[in-house]
């Protein structure tokens, strides 16, 4: 009896799964910690690694791209049918610093397996979740007979996403014609759980910045000048109450404009998936929800724009009292933005509601750090559905819908290349990133590869109008 197309997948992923692995254990050797100086070196090495693996899984064109800090790694390898959609992958080969004694159980960069787990820095963020994909296509093509994908695919891995991707902006701008797609898969995400695959519609963007307010040139004394002269303590504390209405709405003007609401879908679909808000306290080591009223805590979290006070300070902090006036106060606020949302705009909105709250007297300045853009896919996109398809032939049960609260540079690549980003990561809760002891499930390692041998076939075949 002959093979299925799924069961031709299942087989290759299995006969090849050991030295997947081993060459998966040999990359996570490699200390890539983007955000330490002395591992310079090593950031440089584990992008020309990955780019020599990518050359022999079978991608014709592999290259390093140098950027004013670390490397990435770009490859393509065209499909034989000129007409078929481009897909862009992104992930990311930095990670985070470890060392033993942060509370590993075993050395960081030295992978070892314990009951089906695979430990080690970077074993989900990211480096394993970009690595499925090398025995995906392989095992893509050895079940189709193709020779090529069935769709243009590329790659895009960058080298600093750990130190906050400073430059990544400028590297897609420079190489937007080669990184040019119809859709961007992001593989630096996760699932709701290994027992509910799911599938991230979207990442919210983020604005941030520091209000600095000056009253008096230096200090005063309290008794003899309070009361008479503003104070610059009491106007950051005002400010930072005018911030929200009694609603927890953001309170400031042209705050919500653009914005794209949550459908009577998404809702439903939001609500289908087994949230335990009890034990979601308990992870925020928090007692309370709070929030924009009208909505659930997921709503708020995933679809909701927010604006938080991040550091508030001013003044004396030392034991016992200064009657003073301070010189200086300030407030450091960040804002969550959401899809319809322009930071630009959030930024003059900001600038406009600081200059209607404050006294005269008291001076001030406003500086908003970089930038990122909120992304959103909608759910008949058939790109996405792709990924649906996809990920349930490989989980064998329905996917369901999340966003992300967070947000990444994902975003640039929606923003400079004009397309949809979409998002397939099998990594869950429990990995750990960016903590001790990081892992990723084997088995779900194994699922994110059968989800990428399906994804190609299914974008090449269902999505012709594409361009």
């Amino acid at each position: 009896m002959s093979e299925t197309p799924d069961s031709a997948v299942r087989t290759y992923i299995d006969s090849h799964r050991a030295a997947f692995l081993d060459d998966l254990a040999e990359w996570l050797r490699i200390p890539s910690v983007s955000a330490q100086p002395e591992h310079a070196a090593d950031v440089r090495r584990s992008a020309e690694w990955l780019a020599a693996k990518l050359r022999d899984t079978g991608f014709p064109t592999t290259e390093v791209w140098p950027t004013d800090g670390a490397p990435a790694v770009f490859a393509e390898w065209p499909a034989e049918d000129p007409g078929a959609p481009t897909v862009l992958v992104y992930g990311h080969h930095d990670v985070q610093p470890a060392a033993r004694e942060d509370g590993w159980d075993s050395d960081p960069f030295e992978p070892v397996i314990r009951e089906g787990r695979l430990h080690a820095r970077g074993a989900a963020d990211d480096k394993g979740q970009v690595f499925f994909h090398t025995l995906g296509i392989r095992a893509h093509l050895a079940a189709t007979g193709r020779s090529a994908p069935a769709v243009h695919l590329k790659l895009l891995i960058e080298g600093e996403e750990e130190s906050g991707s400073p430059h990544f902006r400028a590297l897609v701008e420079q190489h937007a014609d080669r990184l040019a797609a119809d859709a961007v898969i992001v593989s630096d995400t996760g699932m709701w759980s290994a027992d509910t695959p799911t599938v991230c519609t979207g990442m919210r963007g983020l604005a941030e910045c520091e209000i600095v307010l000056h009253g008096p040139d230096q200090d005063i004394h309290s008794g003899s000048f309070g009361g008479a002269v503003p104070n610059p303590a009491t106007a950051a504390a005002r400010l930072v109450a005018a911030l929200h209405d009694q609603h927890a709405r953001v309170a400031i003007p042209g705050f919500y404009d653009g914005i794209i609401d949550l459908t009577d879908r998404e809702r439903a679909l939001f609500a289908e998936l087994p949230f335990d808000e009890e034990q979601w306290l308990r992870t925020a080591r928090s007692t309370a929800t709070h929030g924009e009223q009208g909505y659930t805590t997921l709503e708020r979290i995933w679809a909701r724009p927010t604006a938080e006070v991040n550091g508030i300070g001013g003044g004396y902090q030392g034991p016992g009292s200064k009657t003073i006036i301070p010189s200086s106060a300030m407030v450091k606020l960040s804002f969550r933005l959401v899809a319809g949302q322009d930071p630009a705009h959030i930024e003059k909105a900001v600038r406009a509601w600081a200059a209607d709250q404050l006294p005269a007297g008291i001076r001030y300045e406003v500086v908003f750090g970089a930038a990122t853009r909120p992304c959103l896919t909608p759910l008949d996109h058939p790109a996405l559905q792709s990924v649906v398809r996809a990920m349930g032939r490989a989980f064998q049960q329905p996917v369901r819908f999340t966003r992300e609260g967070g947000s990444g540079p994902a975003a640039d690549l929606q923003d400079v290349l004009g397309a949809p980003v979409l998002f397939l990561g099998i990594s869950i809760p429990s990995d750990g990133w960016h903590a001790p002891n990081e892992k990723v499930e084997l088995d779900l390692l194994l699922k994110g590869v059968e989800t990428s041998a399906y994804l190609w076939g299914d974008l090449g075949e269902n999505w012709r109008d594409a361009h």
